[in-house]
């Protein structure tokens, strides 16, 4: 069958990777997709980005199943769309995306349904948000409501930058959020002690089936300093995920969500993503979802998955689930980012990307490190930098230093000026 695969990060690259390894599969079409994609034998960039015209190519080139990466697609109604002309797609409705696209709406429907999470209150006037911020007092969390490509969350230390963050969401839109109906919003919510991690699960509207556990790394700089970014390495597995957080996670979090949107009339159907803070006692808390699989945790997180991922994405596009058992690797998975220079502020296009190796595909057996691209475009058979997060650089191995040995060994070949990377990818595993 031939399978289209929406978006042009390193999570649609290892999405396109896996799917493209499957006996059934016959062809991986990427749109837009990237550099890495592009040099990909098995995949086909595809120059479409309107949801109207993807549907319409779609048709035409009798696409058998199509999965979909990024937010904004999703947001724009591209699921709607195709099951609008019946056509097979995994992903949630543009109201289903609303949980990640709207952080009022998900904070009010939290509330509704008894999910933990951080108490919080919504603003859209600037002078009562200041005010509650000297009420709450730092540390303290900002949240833009409405689209940010992962960067519309300010974890406030101290006061100013608390009023910083208000001022640059609500006032001068800093960010470049994409506004919900209302204009500027922001959610502001008390700070939640613990360690983070990544919870992402399958839905089919009825049935859940919880994937590897993950954990991120949000911060530019070794030693969790700098500013927040979309996220700069990610594992897996995640040990701060034991059995019994795992359950809670699943019982007062996962299922009450599934239950919830199916109560409220708006069925979830997609990859769904709980970002959890666990505190010391092992209770988690939801600091966001996310209505898709998060990058770059999916890059490892499909490193190790043994199941066919073509059959997974079957199964969950048709409602059958429950018939679904997934395998994985008991080894672990680790993924290291390669920003360009100026990320996330400024990132500089344009420079030369060398010494990026390119992998045998039929190799399954997966002893060398795979590098996913998502900020890279092939011009003229050169690789050049063309967004934030360049590549993501991801091996699997027996124990996490080992990982991150045949990581690290990769990374300090591949060259770009002003590249940047941390050298402490999973160091919260490390014992």
């Amino acid at each position: 069958m031939k399978v289209l695969v929406i978006g042009g990060g390193g999570r649609e690259h290892a999405m396109a990777w896996k799917l493209s390894q499957s006996p059934k599969v016959t062809k991986v079409y990427v749109a837009p997709g990237n550099g890495g994609t592009a040099l990909n034998p098995k995949l086909e960039n595809v120059a479409l980005t309107d949801v109207r015209e993807l549907r319409q190519w779609a048709q035409a080139e009798k696409i058998a199943l199509t999965v979909v990466g990024p937010e904004a697609p999703l947001a724009a109604g591209v699921v709607d769309e195709f099951r609008a002309n019946g056509m097979r797609i995994f992903g949630p409705t543009k109201a289903a995306a609303q949980l990640e696209s709207s952080k009022a709406f998900s904070k009010a429907f939290m509330r509704r349904h008894g999910i933990p999470t951080a108490d919080y209150d919504t603003f859209t006037d600037p002078a009562e948000a200041h005010a509650f911020v000297d009420r709450l007092g730092a540390p303290i969390v900002i949240k833009a409501d409405g689209l940010a490509a992962g960067k519309g969350v300010v974890v406030a230390m101290t006061l100013q930058e608390a009023h910083d963050a208000v001022d640059f969401m609500l006032v001068d839109n800093k960010y470049g959020v994409a506004h919900n109906e209302g204009g500027a919003r922001v959610v502001i919510e008390a700070f939640l002690e613990g360690e983070e991690a990544s919870f992402i699960v399958l839905c089919d509207g009825k049935n859940v089936v919880a994937l590897a556990t993950s954990q991120d790394h949000k911060r530019l700089k070794d030693g969790d300093e700098g500013p927040n970014t979309g996220g700069m390495g990610a594992y897996s597995p995640a040990p701060v995920v034991t059995a019994d957080v795992h359950a809670r996670a699943m019982r007062e979090i996962i299922l009450p969500t599934i239950r919830g949107m199916e109560k409220d009339g708006i069925p979830y159907t997609g990859f769904l993503y709980a970002g959890l803070m666990i505190d010391a006692k092992g209770q988690p808390k939801t600091l966001e979802f996310n209505c898709r699989m998060g990058d770059p945790e999916t890059q490892p997180i499909l490193m190790r998955l043994k199941s066919d991922f073509s059959d997974v994405m079957a199964a969950a596009a048709d409602g059958k689930l429950d018939q679904l058992e997934l395998q994985w690797d008991r080894r672990t998975a680790l993924g290291v980012v390669m920003a360009a220079h100026g990320y996330p502020d400024s990132p500089r296009k344009g420079d030369v990307i060398t010494g990026v190796p390119l992998f045998n595909e039929s190799d399954t057996a997966l002893d060398h490190a795979v590098v996913f691209h998502a900020g890279s475009t092939l011009e003229d058979g050169q690789l050049k930098v063309s967004g934030g997060r360049v590549l993501c650089v991801t091996a699997l191995a027996d124990t996490v230093k080992q990982a991150q040995q045949k990581v690290y060994e990769v990374a300090k070949n591949i060259q770009f000026d002003g590249a940047q990377y941390r050298t402490d990818i999973g160091y919260r595993a490390v014992k």
